[in-house]
């Protein structure tokens, strides 16, 4: 009999073992919170630098015309678009990062992750700027300062929000879930992908 309960307890543990860990990825907040971090620190430095060493209406030449840094205190969005606006865009940059960090708590995929976190860093970047340089909170100019050909004059935070909303569109468009999976697959592809992505 003492047979008999000893086999009858290691398949539970062997089940409980085996459950999950090689089926579920891991959370990505921490990777996404990371990469958001280390964007907003290099957008905060390259501003600095940009309005210590850089004058307006005086740009400065990379590469001829082409390539060049011209420090501009934009009051709108990218293009300059909603100029009087200032309040409301601090206010949906701030409902973004709010709605990214929320989105994070239940990320499993790493490329979601990383786009997701250049759109965090960049929003948070650019918000910095709305709510402590002049003319005051809330109402605050962004610092720009790259000009690529006919582009509009941008900075880290803009090309880290672009880039990462590219990146999630592509996600999108091929089928990859924030949760890990990859729509239409079975479980076994879901899973495989869950470790890529």
């Amino acid at each position: 009999m003492m047979v008999g309960v000893s086999d009858d307890r290691p398949p539970e543990e062997s089940q409980t073992d085996t459950a999950d860990p090689t089926t579920i990825p891991p959370q990505r907040l921490r990777t996404l919170l990371v990469i958001a971090a280390v964007l907003l620190g290099l957008d905060l430095l390259t501003k600095t630098l940009a309005v210590a060493n850089l004058t307006p209406g005086d740009p400065v030449s990379i590469i001829g015309d082409f390539a060049r840094l011209s420090l501009v205190r934009n009051p709108g969005a990218a293009f300059s678009m909603a100029t009087g606006m200032t309040w409301l865009l601090t206010l949906v940059a701030a409902a973004v990062v709010v709605g990214v960090v929320r989105i994070g708590r239940t990320l499993r995929s790493l490329w979601w992750a990383i786009g997701l976190g250049m759109v965090l860093g960049g929003a948070l970047g650019n918000l910095v700027d709305r709510l402590f340089r002049a003319p005051g909170p809330l109402q605050g100019h962004v610092v720009d300062f790259v000009a690529i050909g006919w582009w509009p004059v941008f900075n880290v935070a803009d090309s880290a929000i672009v880039c990462g909303a590219v990146l999630l569109v592509v996600l999108t468009v091929f089928g990859f879930e924030p949760n890990g999976t990859r729509v239409g697959h079975g479980k076994a592809d879901g899973a495989g992908e869950s470790s890529a992505a």
